[in-house]
């Protein structure tokens, strides 16, 4: 019997032995869209034998490993205080998760202790359950469509079996709003409230698997350098002149974007350690646009961003 593509789903928890599947529930499920899976990613060894005929040689698969990719909404729980569903993914990817109560969930990076998460990737009753998995993320944000995050795991690979699609409870991720002026407020770059277009941000964590002779089976997270670009209308010099920001070495400014106007679905992006680059020239809709790309860069232990929601 054919297994239907659009039959799938992906359950995401947090480890609390690293490696080790939680048994992930109903209410682990993650609505994502952009779901693939790489089910074997191996390091493939080729014999190369000299023989005295033609042919291929026998190929040898290493470090076997998986990888998972998916996007979630930018969008809150729906309950100010409340993590949303895919909050474990974020922690995943190197990040600390402070809640206060009926308020606010902060994500911060860290440098240790981090993170790891079981996902659980059902096709039409074909279930791969992937360990250890650690990662990095991207916002991606333009006007006129839903803004999103997008994930990237390396997991550890176990054997799938045939396992009939769970029954699954959906909760902790609001409706998304379209990323658009009344929607979407608070930008700034540099301390300038520009007229934004794009907006994306990426972690940049360096992902490593590894599996030694005599160690174990692990995904490491080994390093991280954040950055991203935004895309704003040009405004005359005398009211922002990024061009000789950019030459500016030892100036650090500002970046922030608030996405949402309700309790609970509010997500807000901060950072006061941006190094913008080389600015360019962009054009839309016959209007003169810049394209300024930019990095994170720490001044102490893990300051250079934070998501919030609100």
């Amino acid at each position: 019997m054919a297994l239907l593509t659009r039959k799938r789903v992906i359950l995401i928890e947090a480890e609390s032995s690293y490696g080790t599947d939680p048994t992930p529930s109903a209410t682990d499920v993650v609505l994502v869209r952009d779901l693939s899976i790489t089910p074997q990613s191996s390091d493939v060894v080729n014999r190369d034998v000299v023989r005295p005929y033609l042919g291929a040689s026998e190929q040898l698969l290493a470090n076997t490993r998986v990888e998972v990719t998916f996007s979630v909404e930018l969008a809150g729980s729906g309950a100010a205080g409340t993590a949303p569903r895919y909050g474990s993914a974020l922690k995943a990817c190197g990040f600390s998760e402070t809640i206060a109560s009926g308020t606010s969930v902060t994500y911060e990076p860290i440098s240790a202790s981090f993170s790891s998460v079981t996902i659980h990737y059902n096709t039409d009753g074909v279930r791969h359950i992937v360990t250890g998995c650690r990662g990095t993320f991207a916002i991606s944000a333009s006007v006129g469509e839903v803004p999103s995050i997008d994930f990237t795991f390396t997991g550890i690979y176990n054997a799938p079996t045939d396992t009939a699609l769970p029954a699954v409870t959906y909760g902790n991720q609001a409706t998304p709003l379209i990323f658009k002026n009344g929607n979407t407020s608070s930008f700034q770059l540099l301390s300038f409230a520009g007229a934004l277009m794009n907006f994306s941000m990426d972690v940049g964590n360096s992902i490593v698997y590894r599996e030694l002779v005599g160690g174990t089976k692990e995904v490491l997270l080994t390093d991280r350098a954040a950055n991203g670009s935004v895309t704003i209308e040009a405004p005359a010099l005398s009211s922002k002149d990024f061009f000789a920001a950019a030459l500016t070495d030892s100036s650090l400014g500002n970046l922030t974007v608030t996405h949402g106007t309700t309790a609970g679905n509010i997500v807000r992006v901060t950072s006061t350690k941006v190094d913008i680059g080389d600015v360019a020239y962009d054009e839309a809709d016959g209007v003169q646009m810049l394209e300024i790309p930019y990095t994170l860069v720490p001044s102490s232990a893990n300051d250079e961003l934070s998501i919030v929601f609100t």
